[in-house]
């Protein structure tokens, strides 16, 4: 062959084009049909002959697709799926630039015939992926995949984190055709033990995105995208349409799809994360920090079923309920640390605000799949009910304290204004419940005897007066007392913080004088029935631990003996969880299945109570409280604490009701151990460490900074990339570009704010805090001398004090009516003093 000729042969062969900046590039080996390109992180090839599909894609050098099938389109109409993998031509490839366009892709049938063009373009951070399809004619499709990537194997990934902050988790696709569905326009795949991540993002102008999740018959993972103009509407159950896991069916998850004719523009972007970047805790000394990532990143999502569907029970649960009588939803998102979720439940509590409280406040307890669980005919379309069991009262407190929790996580006051008349009604409501004016507010049966339950315990036959709620209704009413003031609406405020008042002094007194302190056993009753019988006199737990962390019991001895019991029968019984009770329930007092002791909610181990236990204990004796996070840690690496509950005797897993309360424990953690607290206008640090958790640095994301929580003993310390306080006891921190609040104690005003306009980094490490004297030592990076300006408050009104720079007294400064200097007077890195001068 002439030199000339093999020169335009070996171009047509191998056309390459370097992408600028990118350490890959794109080449077309026409022989044998194929294209391979990508960049520093992602690689693909492309077959093109008499098909066209992804049948290679490498993610940092994994093959996570490596097959005959990869990704390719694909749908299905009258029982006969047509796809990509079968074309009646081969295409025409072009490349472009950084572009490769694939074109002339038609298949279908008779009834149906789609024209798509593929154009990839590739950066250095991701590869977008465009399908402009044109299809014939209208049809009512029974599947479309467009398109599906099948992955190698049902454990190539941990798992897929959606957009509104769910997970599909991988570990519990135990058999051959389980399938999830969600409404979800993102998956981020991703896998601790690679730490590799993919992002699959998909945009459609006008048309909704929804995607599932399918464990194939050859064990591989068929991740499968579809959209149309409407909300994609499940397959099962008929009549109710909201099942979205479905087991032993290869039948869609969806409802057919009445697509029109015409032409779409799919946008799909492909991106790599950095798994354990993306979602590093930093340093946890003295802990399992992989355990407890673990934990966080699997079971706490898992009660999330789908976009605006949030619970405690796992989408895998068979009838997949909601139980909205959980007060711990936002508070996971605390420990998640995951801006999604936060989001994600954000829009879930509008839908519950919208479709959850009927006109007369009564916030519908439950959600599923279907009607199975629910009293007769009491169900609305949408699918919230009361239960069979009885009326599950604590769901209106506790929509109140999810939203008030979430509202201190988001900082955003336009939101939570949206839901005052709600959480106002969802309020009064129950607080209408109180005939006889005690306080206590009452359950919808007066006597045990009538056999239902009222609250999360649902199986206990709960009635009249019922400390379970009422403990719950207290902390509700004390966040949004405070939430009231903030809307400005005193007189509100006012209201539901009197209505505390008066509810926490009737709970604490004994139990023969109308409250719920049993004198003889030393523990607060479950209920009252309306005859004055006391009833669950057993050390009912999550009641005992309410009254404690809810800060209803401040009898700091009565704390301690409630703590001290419960502890003496852990050691005694060897257990590894708190029980729901520490002793049997009386004849009568529950479903008559869970008799004798112990059995499911008579005694048995739900560690949903984790995070008020370690919170009663972590103000007590930190170290039994990480004794029992220990503890769980341990458990989730034996069997991923996917169970409802564990047995008391043989402390086994129990149940399919797979339950993301599992988590908190974990939660408890960081919220009442490691003492993370994101506040509505601050971040609040309360630690209460031990020495064996000294050292621990956390990485925490706030309000869209990435802050560093240093924990050591006495000294603890928050920064973001620019400002660092240091104190030895609780404080509150927030930072903007150019201004630092330091809040003493749990203040809820700034006590202190220095304002610097330089870009360099202060730090601040507070030493003495009173109203006489004020001392704190401060280093500022570079260590020049620049105006620097502060706000201090807190101390005695209308007082003169000194102001000392290393020892220097540098001027004398007098405090407003309100107890507040305001100064020019840093120059920098030094020792600074503020005293009172004394007369």
């Amino acid at each position: 062959m002439p030199l000339k000729n093999l020169f335009l042969f070996t171009l047509l062969v191998f056309s390459s084009v370097i992408v600028s900046g990118q350490k890959s590039d794109i080449t077309n080996d026409a022989r044998r049909a194929k294209l391979f390109f990508g960049n520093g992180k992602l690689q693909l090839e492309l077959d093109y002959h008499g098909q066209v599909n992804i049948s290679l894609l490498q993610v940092n050098g994994q093959k996570v697709i490596a097959g005959d099938t990869g990704v390719y389109s694909a749908f299905q109409l009258g029982g006969t799926v047509f796809s990509t993998l079968h074309l009646a031509a081969d295409p025409t490839v072009r490349i472009k630039g950084n572009k490769v366009i694939v074109s002339g892709i038609h298949y279908g049938n008779d009834r149906l015939t789609v024209t798509e063009r593929w154009t990839f373009t590739i950066t250095p951070d991701s590869i977008r992926f465009g399908i402009d399809r044109t299809l014939s004619d209208a049809a009512l499709v029974e599947k479309m995949s467009v398109p599906v990537f099948t992955f190698n194997n049902i454990n190539t990934w941990e798992g897929a984190y959606q957009d509104y902050g769910g997970l599909a988790w991988f570990y519990l696709f135990n058999k051959k055709l389980d399938t999830y569905g969600v409404h979800s326009s993102s998956s981020r795949f991703w896998d601790s033990r690679t730490g590799n991540g993919l992002k699959v993002s998909v945009q459609v102008s006008g048309q909704q995105v929804a995607m599932d999740y399918r464990r194939t018959m050859t064990d591989q993972l068929a991740y499968s995208i579809m959209f149309d103009r409407n909300e994609a509407l499940p397959r099962f159950d008929p009549g109710t349409n909201r099942r979205r896991y479905t087991r032993d069916t290869s039948v869609s998850v969806w409802s057919p799809v009445h697509v029109t004719a015409g032409k779409t523009h799919q946008e799909i972007s492909l991106r790599y994360f950095d798994f354990a970047q993306e979602f590093n805790r930093g340093k946890l000394a003295g802990i399992n920090g992989e355990q407890v990532s673990a934990v966080l990143n699997t079971i706490a999502r898992i009660g999330v079923i789908d976009k605006q569907h949030f619970g405690g029970n796992s989408w895998h649960t068979p009838y997949g309920p909601i139980c909205l009588h959980e007060q711990y939803i936002a508070q996971m998102g605390l420990a998640i640390n995951d801006n999604t979720y936060l989001t994600g439940y954000r829009d879930c509590l509008d839908f519950y605000r919208d479709n959850a409280i009927r006109p007369d406040g009564r916030v519908w307890p439950r959600w599923a799949y279907s009607n199975e669980d629910a009293m007769p005919g009491v169900y609305t379309d949408k699918g919230f009910y009361e239960a069979q069991w009885g009326y599950l009262l604590d769901s209106n407190p506790d929509y109140v304290m999810n939203v008030s929790e979430l509202y201190d996580q988001n900082g955003d006051l336009a939101w939570v204004r949206s839901h005052k008349q709600s959480c106002e009604k969802a309020l009064d409501w129950i607080l209408q419940r109180d005939s006889n004016g005690n306080g206590l507010v009452e359950m919808m049966t007066d006597h045990t005897a009538q056999r239902k339950g009222s609250d999360w315990i649902d199986i206990i036959w709960a009635s009249f007066e019922n400390a379970f709620v009422n403990a719950k209704l207290y902390r509700s009413l004390r966040l949004w007392s405070a939430i009231e003031e903030q809307l400005g609406d005193r007189a509100r405020s006012l209201s539901y913080h009197n209505a505390a008042v008066k509810l926490k002094t009737a709970f604490n007194k004994p139990a023969s004088q109308g409250g719920f302190w049993d004198e003889q056993n030393k523990c607060y009753v479950h209920w009252l029935d309306k005859d004055g019988s006391k009833h669950g006199r057993n050390m009912v737990t999550p009641v005992n631990f309410m009254a404690i962390a809810y800060g209803i019991c401040d009898d700091r001895s009565r704390a301690q003996q409630i703590l001290d019991d419960i502890e003496t029968g852990m050691v005694r019984e060897n257990l590894f969880f708190w029980p729901l009770c520490m002793t049997s329930y009386g004849p009568g007092e529950g479903n008559d299945w869970q008799f004798p002791f112990p059995e499911y909610e008579n005694g048995d181990l739900f560690l949903s109570w984790g995070s008020v236990a370690v919170k009663a204990y972590a103000m007590y004796k930190p170290e039994l409280a990480l004794k029992y996070v220990y503890n769980v840690l341990n458990q989730y690496s034996k069997d991923g604490l996917a169970f409802q509950r564990y047995g008391r005797k043989q402390q086994d897993g129990r149940g399919d009701d797979i339950l993301s309360g599992n988590s908190l424990s974990v939660v408890g953690l960081y919220q009442s151990i490691y003492g993370v607290n994101p506040l509505y206008n601050r971040f609040y640090l309360d630690p209460h460490i031990t020495t064996a958790l000294a050292g621990t640095e956390l990485k925490y994301w706030y309000r869209n900074q990435q802050l560093t929580i240093g924990l050591d003993t006495n000294k603890y310390t928050v920064s973001n990339d620019r400002f660092s306080v240091t104190d030895q006891h609780d404080f509150g921190f927030s930072a903007e570009r150019y201004k630092l609040s330091y809040f003493h104690g749990n203040s809820v005003t700034p006590s202190f704010t220095l304002k610097d306009y330089s870009k360099d980094k202060i730090t601040v490490e507070f030493i003495e805090w009173t109203d006489s004297v004020v001392s704190w030592k401060q280093e500022c990076r570079p260590a020049l001398k620049r105006q620097i300006s502060y706000t201090i408050g807190g101390l005695q009104p209308d007082t003169r004090y000194w102001l000392f720079i290393d020892k220097s007294l540098r001027r004398e400064l007098r405090s407003d009516k309100n107890g507040i200097i305001v100064t020019g007077s840093g120059y920098g890195t030094g020792l600074y003093e503020l005293k009172k001068l004394e007369r």
